[in-house]
Parts: structure tokens; C-alpha cells; sequence
């Protein structure tokens, strides 16, 4: 997604939410957000939870590009594309992405791309805690399981 500094530069944002857990993943933001920096992104929420078996994308030039491609068939994650202009096929992303909006990008105007990068991690904890799973009180699929071992 896109979003304006207080300057009134374009800044790119990705984000990144796992569909089952409702969990926002990863929250980068930068001026270019090219394939290789996807691919980093993609590494390091890997290391934690392990790879997806799939990835619902859209077809935005940094996800279509040969570094995104080559890390799917190196680590066995299917790629399924929504259909250009159509995207309510993806639509828990586009939910997540107007709660980061929301309870994030619109609450403050931001001065330059490493403050929106400090910012961002409260940014993503906040959107988490308040989407459906924690307005329900019901426990986060990973606080229950760091709970009962």
C-alpha cells in the first residue's frame, strides 16, 4: 500500500498478516520496496514461524520479480496471484491493511521514512491486539500456546 511523509513524499508499505491467526506478520515501509527486500522481509518472519505453504499476493512489480519467484521454489511456497484490479480475492489483506491505516498511518503524520520505521513496530503490535480475535477476548492462537507449555 501507499501512504504520504508530512512532506508530501509517496512512501511504499508492505504488510504482511498470517490469514489463519488474523496476526499481523511484518510491517515494512520505504520509498521502494524492490523483490530482494520482500524476499529479506519474507526470510526473517520465516525464521521465526517457518515457511507458509502459500501466499496469497497481488501482482505489484516487487511481487512478481524473479528474486520473489526464485525464493518460492527454493523454499516449496506456492504462489498464488489474485486476479489483477480484483482485490477483494483478497480481501483479509485488505482489511489488515485499513486497520494499519487506521491505527497506524493515520495517527500521526510521520517526517521521514526511518521515523514511519522506528514507529512501526508498536504500529503492528497495536493493529494485532485490536483486530477481531483480541476484540472477541479470545487468546491469541500464539500467547495460548506459550501459555500451556
Amino acid at each position: 500500500m501507499e501512504d504520504r511523509l508530512f512532506n508530501r513524499r509517496k512512501i511504499r508499505v508492505m504488510t504482511l498478516e498470517d490469514r489463519f491467526s488474523r496476526e499481523g506478520l511484518s510491517l515494512e515501509s520505504a520509498f521502494s520496496i524492490p523483490g530482494t527486500r520482500v524476499v529479506r522481509e519474507l526470510d526473517a518472519v520465516a525464521a521465526v514461524r517457518g515457511y507458509p505453504a502459500r501466499l496469497r499476493i497481488d501482482n505489484g512489480p516487487e511481487l512478481t520479480s524473479p528474486a520473489l519467484l526464485k525464493w518460492s521454489v527454493l523454499h516449496d511456497v506456492d504462489l498464488h496471484f489474485i486476479d489483477p484490479g480484483k482485490s477483494a480475492q483478497n480481501a483479509w489483506i485488505e482489511s489488515f491493511n485499513a486497520r494499519v491505516r487506521d491505527e497506524f498511518l493515520n495517527v500521526r503524520l510521520f517526517q521521514s521514512a526511518p521515523e514511519m520505521q522506528v514507529g512501526r513496530k508498536s504500529g503492528l503490535s497495536t493493529t494485532t491486539r485490536s483486530g477481531p480475535i483480541a476484540r472477541s477476548g479470545i487468546s491469541h492462537p500464539r500467547s495460548s500456546s506459550k501459555a500451556s507449555t
